[in-house]
């Protein structure tokens, strides 16, 4: 490990870097500890790091080579992988696709002298958005064997670390994801997206994700079908669904009131445009988009997966649905839609449950007591 008299170089394992809640809570963290640390940041696949516009200038960040994320779990593989997170202060790795350098760790941690590592679950992919796989769930068991903590973001999560994968109580930290809530406050303007401007008289229905399966953004298409001409759907975000998406849109006729604007960097600047937010996802556990949309004071409707129930305030709990109910979102979205001062008084009581409960400032102290620590500095 570096000299403690430097300062800390930590070490981040992820299988992509697009703007997603894990990759977008890891780069405010990086910018919140400034010149306080040194970060290296490992991206499996190196085309998906879109959330790096994310950082700020003057933060001290690096794109080391690495060893493949992908392949069997041979012991020749995990040696290089663990020889290649030797000289870290800390190593920090995020999901199931940073999973075999947590089991290099494990296995050879002696061998090279490794440091702590903390390993980061905040959620599932499509393969395991409806349930869990059971082969995953025993190497997961075995992976986490020696890490010096395991955070999740959600309760769901927490159960699942504690149940399922057989975690010490001791290892498990749940750290609910936090905001800046002060930008959401300020009026957006209406040119504020790429390529879009709100019209007066124009309403939107928004959602802030990654364009993947497991968010099931064609229902949400499907949902949003049957509203009045004069709401949009706007989606903002990148990835591989978006043609799947666009195609949805055309085969319903409504093509011209879907909108796909792209990644937005500083989400504070455009989900007050947005009229009622919306989530179609098969698995989610504590969305950071949620929460901004609460700080944004908007109404939610959403199925009833992960965390989202807990999260919302209890006005907004009639406007949740089973997961995989295109039917009963769009019934949900529509009576929002339908009534101005029922949005409004749902959005203010999401805003005040964002403010008491999902400050930036505290999640940011939390992570950096556990990693100072681990480090053993103050």
């Amino acid at each position: 490990m570096s000299n403690k008299r430097t300062t800390p170089r930590i070490l981040h394992v992820h299988s992509t870097f697009d703007a997603g809640g894990k990759e977008v809570r890891c780069a405010r963290l990086i910018n919140a500890f400034g010149r306080d640390a040194e970060h290296a940041i490992v991206v499996g696949d190196p085309a998906h790091r879109s959330a790096a516009a994310l950082l700020a200038k003057g933060v001290n960040v690096t794109w080391p080579a690495f060893p493949s994320l992908v392949g069997k779990p041979l012991p020749g593989r995990l040696k290089r992988l663990a020889e290649a997170m030797a000289g870290y202060d800390l190593i920090c790795t995020y999901n199931w696709g940073a999973m075999d350098a947590v089991m290099a760790h494990t296995l050879f941690a002696d061998v090279y002298k490794l440091p702590p590592l903390v390993h980061h679950e905040d959620g599932f992919n499509e393969d395991e958005a409806e349930g869990l796989k059971r082969g995953r769930n025993f190497y997961r068991r075995i992976a986490l064997g020696r890490t010096a903590a395991l955070v999740v973001p959600s309760r769901t999560l927490e159960r699942v670390a504690l149940e399922t994968w057989m975690q010490p109580r001791t290892r498990v930290r749940l750290i609910p994801n936090g905001i800046d809530l002060r930008g959401f406050a300020r009026p957006p303007k209406r040119d504020a997206l790429p390529r879009l401007v709100k019209q007066r008289g124009e309403f939107w229905i928004g959602t802030l994700a990654g364009l993947r399966k497991v968010k099931n953004l064609p229902a949400l298409v499907r949902a949003c079908a049957a509203l009045p001409d004069d709401w949009q759907l706007v989606i903002v975000g990148e990835g591989p669904e978006r043609d799947a998406i666009l195609a949805e849109a055309e085969a319903l006729g409504i093509e011209h009131r879907v909108h796909l604007p792209g990644f937005i960097a500083e989400p504070a600047k455009v989900m007050g445009l947005f009229d009622v937010f919306a989530l179609s996802s098969h698995s989610e556990q504590f969305p950071i988009s949620l929460v901004e949309a609460m700080a944004a004071g908007l109404p939610v409707a959403a199925p009833r997966v992960g965390d989202v129930a807990a999260m919302v305030a209890s006005e907004n709990g009639p406007f949740l649905c089973a997961p995989g109910g295109v039917a009963e979102l769009a019934t949900a979205i529509a009576s929002l839609v339908a009534d101005a001062a029922l949005r409004d008084r749902i959005g203010k009581a999401n805003r005040a449950k964002a403010a008491a409960e999902y400050d930036e400032s505290k999640m940011i102290e939390r992570y950096r007591a556990l990693y100072w620590s681990l480090m053993g500095r103050k």
